[in-house]
C-alpha cells in the first residue's frame, strides 16, 4: 500500500503503467526498482541486444524512460555543448537532439570527470526536464520544444561545487524540487563573484517554471563537508509528506508546501572539513537511510516523520564500515542492498532491524560509481570500468552472470523500463531485451 501512496503523490499518473516506466534517477519508486518481469539475465553481442546507438559524447546523467521514449543529457565530444536527447527505444533512432546549453567557462582540472551533464532528466509524462552543471534548467514537451527555461547560476550563484554539480531534481505533483548544497566560499570564483553562496531548497512549477518557494539550508558545516551531490527524495508518511536532503553534515526534512524545515539529525558529531557526500537519501516505509561521506562510515536508519533536532534516540539502527562512498542504496523486495564502492562488496541487510543477511564481493578491478537496480528478481551492477555483475535477489549471495563492455568511465546507473535494461556507457547507448 504503501508504495501506491508513493507513486500517486510522486506523480500524476495519465493512464499509463506506471511500473513500466523509470520517470526519475532513482526509478517509479524512488528506492531503484521497478516492477518488471521477463529482463534478460545475459546477454553478448547476438544474444538479448535489441540495440547500440552511438552517443555524441559523455556524461553520468542515468537516462529515465516514458513510454517508448528514451530521454538523457549528454555532451559532446569537445565537452563545450550541452544536449538534451530524446530516442525512440523501439528501434534505438533519436527523435530529437537540442542543444540545451554550452559550457562557458574553464572547467578546473579536478572537475574534468564531472561533464556538466551529470544530473538526471525527469518526466512527469507531459514534459521533460534537463538540469546541468551550468546551472541550465530546461523544460521540454516530448516533441523536443522548449517550453521554459532558466538559469539558476546566474539567479543564485555558480554551482561551483568542487567536483562539479551533480544533484538531480526530485518531482513531486507539479512540483520540481532543486538542492543546491555548496560551500559558501566558491572554490573557482568567476569574475565578479564576490558574495557569499547559500546552500539553497527550492521548488519550481513545472508549468512556468517560476518558484514556488526558495529556502536557504543552514549548516555549521565547514568547508568542502558543504558540498553534497546528493538528490532530494521524499518520505509519505500517514500524516504528512516530508522532502528529504542530505548534506552539508545534516539529513532534513522540509513541508513540500513551503519548505518549512520540520527536523534535522546531525551525522558529523567530529565536524570533519572534508565530508563532502554523495549517496541520496533513501526511504522505505517509516525510515530514512543515510550514509555518513566518504566511504565506510555508518549508515544511519532514521525513524521518519519526526520534529526538531532529532538524536540517537530517533535512530532505529546503525550498519557499520561496509558502505558506499558514492552509490545509493536498494531496495527490493523487502532487502536492503547497500554497495561498499571502494572494496567492491555487496551488502544485504534486513531495512527493519539492519542485521547483514548475506554479504559477497562483486570483484572486477575497478569502484563502482552507479547505483544498483533491482528488477525480474535480479540485481544489476556496473562498475567503473563498464563491467556489469547480475546478482539474484533473495536470501543468499549468487552471481548470475558477469560481462566486460569495456567501456570507461560508465557511472550511469542501469535502468528497467518497458520491458527493457539500458546501459550508458561513455560511448553509447545499449538496449537489452530478452528474445523468446
Amino acid at each position: 500500500m504503501r508504495k501506491t501512496i508513493l507513486v500517486m503523490v510522486i506523480l500524476s499518473l495519465s493512464g499509463v503503467c506506471f511500473g513500466q516506466n523509470w520517470p526519475q534517477w532513482r526509478g517509479p519508486f524512488l528506492n531503484g526498482s521497478a516492477d518488471i518481469k521477463n529482463l534478460p539475465a545475459s546477454w553478448s553481442e547476438t544474444e538479448n541486444t535489441a540495440w547500440e546507438l552511438k552517443l555524441p559524447g559523455e556524461g553520468s546523467a542515468t537516462p529515465v524512460v516514458w513510454d517508448n521514449l528514451l530521454f538523457l543529457a549528454s555532451t559532446d565530444s569537445t565537452y563545450e555543448k550541452l544536449y538534451a536527447i530524446c530516442v525512440d527505444i523501439s528501434g534505438g533512432k533519436i527523435v530529437w537532439q537540442e542543444e540545451a546549453c554550452r559550457v562557458t567557462f574553464d572547467v578546473p582540472r579536478n572537475q574534468q570527470r564531472n561533464t556538466k551533464a551529470t544530473s538526471s532528466p525527469v518526466t512527469d509524462g507531459k514534459r521533460v526536464y534537463f538540469l546541468f552543471g551550468t546551472g541550465d534548467l530546461i523544460a521540454y514537451d516530448f516533441k523536443g520544444q522548449e517550453i521554459w527555461s532558466r538559469n539558476l547560476s546566474k539567479d543564485y550563484g555558480n554551482f561551483d561545487l568542487n567536483w562539479g554539480y551533480g544533484s538531480s531534481p526530485l518531482l513531486l505533483e507539479d512540483k520540481l524540487i532543486v538542492q543546491v548544497l555548496r560551500r559558501d566560499r566558491p572554490w573557482h570564483r568567476a569574475a565578479g563573484d564576490i558574495e557569499p553562496h547559500k546552500s539553497l531548497v527550492m521548488a519550481l512549477d513545472g508549468e512556468t517554471g517560476k518558484n514556488i518557494w526558495l529556502i536557504e539550508r543552514k549548516t555549521d558545516a565547514q568547508n568542502e563537508s558543504q558540498d553534497a551531490y546528493t538528490t532530494p527524495m521524499v518520505y509519505q508518511g500517514k500524516e504528512r509528506t516530508d522532502i528529504i536532503v542530505v548534506g552539508g553534515d545534516y539529513v532534513t526534512g522540509h513541508d513540500p508546501v513551503n519548505g518549512k524545515e520540520l527536523w534535522r539529525f546531525g551525522y558529523a558529531p567530529r565536524k570533519d572539513r572534508a565530508w563532502r557526500l554523495v549517496p541520496s537519501p533513501l526511504v522505505v516505509d517509516d525510515l530514512v537511510y543515510i550514509v555518513a561521506p566518504r566511504g565506510g562510515q555508518p549508515m544511519y536508519a532514521i525513524k521518519a516523520g519526526g520534529s526538531g533536532t532529532l538524536t540517537n534516540d530517533d535512530v532505529a539502527w546503525i550498519f557499520e564500515r561496509y558502505t558506499p562512498d558514492v552509490c545509493t542504496s536498494l531496495f527490493y523486495q523487502g532487502r536492503l542492498y547497500v554497495v561498499d564502492d571502494s572494496r567492491r562488496l555487496l551488502s544485504c541487510l534486513d531495512p527493519k532491524t539492519g542485521k547483514q543477511i548475506w554479504q559477497g564481493e562483486l570483484g572486477g578491478r575497478a569502484v563502482f560509481r552507479a547505483s544498483p537496480t533491482g528488477a525480474d528478481g535480479k540485481i544489476y551492477c556496473v562498475n567503473e570500468n563498464g563491467e556489469v555483475v547480475v546478482l539474484a535477489a533473495g536470501d543468499e549471495f549468487k552471481e548470475l552472470f558477469r560481462t566486460q563492455l569495456n567501456e570507461s568511465p560508465t557511472r550511469s546507473s542501469i535502468v528497467a523500463a518497458a520491458g527493457r535494461l539500458f546501459i550508458r556507457t561513455p560511448s553509447k547507448l545499449i538496449c537489452l531485451m530478452k528474445k523468446d
